[in-house]
């Protein structure tokens, strides 16, 4: 069946030195979805090419009589002559041929076109990513637009009678990405992949009142147990950690190494131009004492600044609006350069940390999990933290960044607008940037005598045995300044019958006993926390008990912390969602906005809402 596309723009006549000059604006869109058309290739007679941007607009400069070639994926190419006329219409079939055709885009030279089998290959400034069509993430819903974004599957966490396993435990996360890329989604008009959600990093994007750490104690923890707001007759526990707050001025001195991908992926205006602009608002943080130094890698890997003390702002600011996109990405290379030059310039009672900045696009060298796992394992005991800032949409993968910041002692954050920039750039910028406390773990034990069985919400990609927990080799989650990680459990009270437990035949061949409950404790948990202090390699030990009694109304935070959880549930489908709905989650979150300067609560609402409306759109949702 063929569709049409419709480009409409329109031209503004510059004159430059030469008469006939001119510099042609426009956009594109669908005229069947009237969507806008991302990816677009526009290329001149004289080989300057560009794509059209996230919101289909493209600018190029040419000349009166020259003919622009418009390519994209699925469509038979269209030549128009530019002629002095301010309004053009072009209409573009889609292929009648099964095949892909792929569409090369470089900076250099016009590439041939190749007929390809299998799955659809994009190239984009000679930059080759291939759709795997079994992944969810692999196209934006109601989009005719070939996407590689790539998110690592993972099963949801099950209820678990602590008869079997007692000990729930895992590492704190920080990560805030995944909530930032669901918003992408949702205010495009896009349900997420389903495993583009990960619950606890919505929940941790939002800050929570929590009283600071006493004395020397850099972590600091509380804990609250109230009703299910989804299942009456269950239990939400909720466990939240808060690292100490240090004014900015007392901050230690810092040695940052900034790791930017500038390969031709990163071309788009939402990648490496923002890049640009969000660094530059992280220079304006620098203080004197700090110093930066600047990696790039495209094909290779390249020093573009050597170790810059943080007053020569103009200086830094310079070479990043320097940077230019174009090439394959060697991203393996760049960071084991940037780990050397920030061993070179090692601070050792201060803040030595990589700022990459990516769509996490590898392609050359060390480009698999695998290997990115095995490069940052090595380097992670360097002293040396890293915070991965993820760019993009289209090609981003998500399963690499996650992987880096988790295994290399960092943080993670998603990054599509300058508000998005501001946020983890000044706001929180201590968060992001300074660690407070390092392999930070959570061991909860609870007593069989109240819960009959428990589910951890969301931290899938962060479980470990429960060896694990007092192994100070196992390496944890990291706490920046200020940070606030939560974590929510659900409780099936002893006595409670559930239709979430599934159940099982007796045995056959042997007795089927059940456990005898003697103990006279009114305790329904203990947690406990080990943290090290950056520069040791010891931890510390930390606990907190849970009364039984201690039952009681939702505070405001915990109220807002669980709508999150019940969104997150929902945009899955989760098979544990239960009784979850999206207008008693709204209506929550409304309720329990509190002290919100930033916004970031109001905006949750609208997103909630947004996603109510498309998966009620896509029969997913009754209310």
């Amino acid at each position: 069946m063929k569709r049409l596309l419709i480009l409409c723009f329109v031209l503004f006549a510059i004159v430059a030195n030469g008469q006939n000059l001119i510099e042609i604006k426009g956009a594109v869109s669908d005229k069947a979805t009237k969507g806008v058309i991302a990816g677009v290739s526009v290329q001149s007679s004289k080989n300057q090419q560009v794509l059209t941007d996230q919101n289909g607009m493209f600018k190029i400069t040419s000349f009166l009589g020259d003919t622009l070639v418009f390519n994209y994926l699925g469509y038979n190419t269209e030549r128009i002559v530019l002629k002095n006329v301010k309004d053009i219409k072009v209409f573009l079939e889609q292929s009648t041929n099964n095949l892909i055709e792929e569409v090369t885009v470089t900076a250099y030279a016009p590439q041939k076109k190749q007929v390809v089998l299998g799955s659809p290959t994009v190239r984009i400034r000679g930059v080759a990513s291939t759709a795997n069509y079994s992944n969810a993430a692999t196209y934006l819903r109601g989009q005719n637009i070939v996407n590689t974004e790539s998110y690592k599957g993972f099963e949801e966490n099950k209820f678990i009678s602590p008869l079997k396993e007692a000990l729930s435990t895992f590492a704190a996360d920080v990560d805030v990405a995944s909530y930032n890329n669901v918003k992408r989604f949702l205010n495009s008009g896009n349900l997420p992949p389903v495993d583009a959600v990960r619950v606890e990093e919505m929940i941790n994007y939002f800050q929570y009142d929590m009283p600071a750490p006493k004395g020397a104690d850099p972590v600091a923890i509380k804990t609250e147990l109230a009703i299910s707001p989804w299942k009456s007759k269950h239990q939400l526990l909720r466990i939240s950690l808060k690292a100490k707050d240090i004014p900015k001025d007392n901050l230690p001195a810092s040695n940052f190494v900034f790791l930017i991908d500038v390969s031709g992926s990163m071309y788009d205006a939402n990648k490496l131009p923002l890049v640009k602009s969000s660094l530059k608002l992280l220079v304006d943080q620098l203080r004197d004492k700090d110093k930066v130094a600047i990696v790039t890698y495209a094909g290779n890997a390249q020093v573009r600044l050597e170790s810059t003390a943080g007053d020569q702002k103009m200086k830094i600011k310079e070479i990043i609006d320097g940077l230019e996109a174009g090439g394959s990405t060697a991203g393996g290379d760049g960071l084991k350069m940037a780990y050397n030059l920030a061993r070179q310039n090692f601070l050792s009672k201060g803040n030595n940390r990589i700022v990459m900045a990516t769509d996490g696009d590898f392609n050359v060298g060390a480009s698999s999990d695998s290997d990115m796992e095995k490069l940052i394992e090595r380097e992670r005991e360097s002293g040396i933290n890293i915070s991965v800032l993820g760019f993009g949409m289209g090609n981003y993968k998500d399963s690499k960044l996650e992987l880096l910041a988790n295994k290399g002692r960092g943080n993670y954050a998603y990054i599509n607008d300058i508000s998005e920039a501001r946020k983890a750039m000044i706001s929180e910028f201590g968060g992001t940037m300074f660690t407070v406390a390092k392999d930070v773990k959570i061991q909860v034990e609870f007593n069989p005598k109240y819960v009959q069985y428990y589910r951890l919400v969301g931290y899938e990609n962060r479980l470990m045995e429960a060896e694990d927990f007092n192994n100070d080799k196992k390496v944890g989650g990291d706490m920046g300044v200020g940070h606030v990680v939560t974590a929510i459990y659900d409780i099936i009270p002893v006595g409670v019958k559930s239709e979430e437990i599934e159940n099982v035949d007796p045995l056959k061949y042997q007795e089927n006993k059940s456990k005898n409950i003697s103990n006279s404790s009114t305790e329904l948990a203990t947690v406990k926390f080990r943290y090290k202090d950056p520069n040791e390699d010891k931890s510390k030990l930390q606990e907190q008990i849970v009364q039984n009694r201690d039952l009681g109304s939702m505070s405001e935070d915990f109220q807002f912390a669980s709508a999150v959880a019940e969104l997150g549930m929902l945009l899955r489908n989760s098979s544990f969602k239960q009784q979850a709905n999206f207008d008693a989650l709204i209506n929550r979150a409304k309720q329990s906005k509190g002290k919100d300067d930033e916004g970031y609560r109001a905006e949750f609402v609208k997103i909630a809402e947004n996603a109510k409306a498309l998966m009620k759109s896509n029969d997913l949702v009754r209310k």
